[in-house]
């Protein structure tokens, strides 16, 4: 039977802005998202009865509709079931490497392999846009996911321009293995405090959304990261990492907090917590930089619930081994 591995990248926020609320009642944000090399490996292949059939070895990760990877493939037998009665059904294998529940979009990006997967799986012919689509439907990081590099994310996260990929920058992740933030409650959170400052007005919030990210980047703040990115000046990007959710998550989970405050109490180019947390990084001008954080980050807390991970930028999402 035909098969393929592929390997899915983790992500992380440099920017998350929220700007308001859209009609279909989700945020409107503008997040730019960068693909780092921490990975998962995917194998995913044709078998001869129509089933789905997940396997991981994490204990607590779901082989069931629950699991976004699982969902990419019934979404693709729905798509194309002319495809989906030739080839027969699909044994996906996840080897997880990327921590759960992290904030990093490991479950997005093992949707987008099954995806990308699937499409060589049934020689379906789908371009990186088709798949980008079909991604939206399980959930906005699937397409950045898909695409990966360093990108600009508008919308509610799911309409992505690709930036100028960025080399050499590594990053140090921190995460508390027990530790989960729920996305929607972060939202709901800040949308509770600080709704006040959003856009109050279907005209107001589409000067912020202008339909071109280039005009967009010049009404929210996200412009001056942009230009640091283009310029490739990684000192510059490090002091402008921005995140809107950090208001709701620090003062309700001091872990994390404690985290990121004892992340930016050594030499780095920035701190952050990655989208709507649990993980928390920094940014290192070199591999020496990162590793010596990543030893004094450890030294200061020994807890071996606290996962520590080196890894550096990368310039592409859902690939072929």
């Amino acid at each position: 039977m035909k098969s393929y591995t592929l390997i899915a990248p983790a992500k992380i926020n440099l920017h998350l802005e929220i700007l308001g609320i859209r009609p279909d009642n989700y945020h409107e944000l503008v997040m730019i998202m960068q693909a780092v090399d921490l990975a998962d490996r995917i194998e995913i292949r044709s078998i001869s009865t129509d089933n789905i059939i997940l396997h991981c070895g994490h204990p607590n990760v779901p082989l069931d509709r629950t699991n976004l990877a699982y969902r990419a493939a019934e979404l693709m037998q729905h798509e194309f079931p002319q495809a989906f009665l030739e080839y027969g059904g699909v044994e996906i294998t996840l080897h997880k490497h990327i921590p759960i529940a992290a904030g990093l979009a490991g479950g997005s990006g093992n949707a987008a392999a099954v995806l990308v997967g699937i499409d060589l799986l049934w020689e379906l012919g789908l371009t990186q846009s088709d798949l980008q689509k079909l991604g939206a439907r399980l959930g906005a990081d699937v397409p950045f996911c898909i695409s990966g590099g360093t990108a600009i994310a508008t919308g509610r996260g799911d309409v992505i321009s690709p930036l100028t990929s960025l080399e050499g920058i590594y990053v140090v992740l921190g995460k508390y293995q027990s530790l989960e933030v729920s996305t929607p409650w972060a939202y709901t959170t800040y949308r509770q405090e600080f709704g006040h400052e959003y856009a109050q007005s279907p005209a107001s919030l589409a000067v912020g959304v202008a339909s071109q990210n280039e005009n967009r980047s010049h009404h929210v703040h996200s412009g001056d990261l942009v230009r640091a990115i283009v310029a490739g000046d990684p000192v510059k990007i490090g002091s402008l990492l921005y995140n809107d959710l950090e208001k709701a998550v620090l003062p309700a989970y001091p872990l994390v907090s404690q985290l990121r405050t004892e992340f930016q109490r050594h030499p780095n180019l920035g701190t952050m917590m990655s989208g709507s947390g649990p993980t928390v990084f920094s940014l290192a001008a070199s591999r020496s930089q990162a590793d010596t954080l990543y030893h004094q980050v450890r030294a200061a807390i020994p807890d071996p619930d606290l996962e520590l991970f080196v890894t550096q930028f990368c310039d592409r999402g859902v690939h072929v081994v």
